[in-house]
């Protein structure tokens, strides 16, 4: 089984969502041998965002390829095939104003790619990559769930199912929340996380 191991937070060692969908993997690779896990972490080594000239290379051969540019659709394909091989994909992302980090969005505008991962049949998306688990661990620093009066402004959560769910798959989430509120509030949600992650299964 291959899994694809995505993290994204600028924070370093102080993510949460880092430290969880760490354990996320090695919850999944715990007493397994045939698990082989991929790393890419976007904030580390991010990946371009699209560009109108590589958009123009991937159209026209007769587009100008600079070395530079062709050095990113050579990365945009890597980043790509890393995807479609992937049985699982564990990513990490925070909430940064109101959305998923600019690092990941970028990863994302790699793989969501028609006739690659997706078609239209009849007007309608149509997945090319069934059978994937996605698994994602977000944080959060505020609330977004219940009765907050900001549930609508969440869109990273939102968003990353909203993105698979367009491709054909699922996505899972695991979630820590208000760990800006405090110190008490903050380890409470990881502590609901790390549960959620205990239970999971490969």
């Amino acid at each position: 089984m291959k899994l694809l191991h995505i993290d994204s937070s600028i924070l370093g060692g102080y993510s949460v969502s880092r430290q969880l969908s760490a354990q996320v993997v090695a919850q999944l690779h715990a007493g397994r041998d045939d698990i082989e896990v991929v790393y890419r972490d976007v904030a580390a080594d991010p990946i371009p965002h699209l560009s109108g000239g590589y958009l123009a290379a991937l159209q026209s051969a007769e587009a100008d390829r600079t070395p530079e540019l062709q050095a990113e659709i050579v990365q945009s394909a890597a980043v790509l095939d890393e995807f479609i091989a992937a049985d699982v994909v564990v990513i990490g992302a925070g909430l940064y104003n109101f959305g998923i980090p600019s690092q990941l969005k970028a990863w994302i505008d790699r793989i969501m790619v028609a006739g690659k991962t997706f078609k239209y049949v009849d007007g309608a998306p149509v997945g090319l990559v069934p059978g994937k688990r996605i698994i994602l661990t977000v944080a959060r620093g505020g609330f977004y769930t219940g009765e907050s009066p900001i549930v609508s402004f969440e869109h990273t959560e939102t968003y990353l199912k909203t993105a698979f769910a367009f491709i054909g798959l699922n996505a899972e989430a695991i979630v820590a929340e208000g760990i800006a509120v405090g110190p008490e509030q903050r380890a409470a949600a990881i502590e609901a996380a790390e549960a959620q992650i205990a239970a999971l299964t490969a």
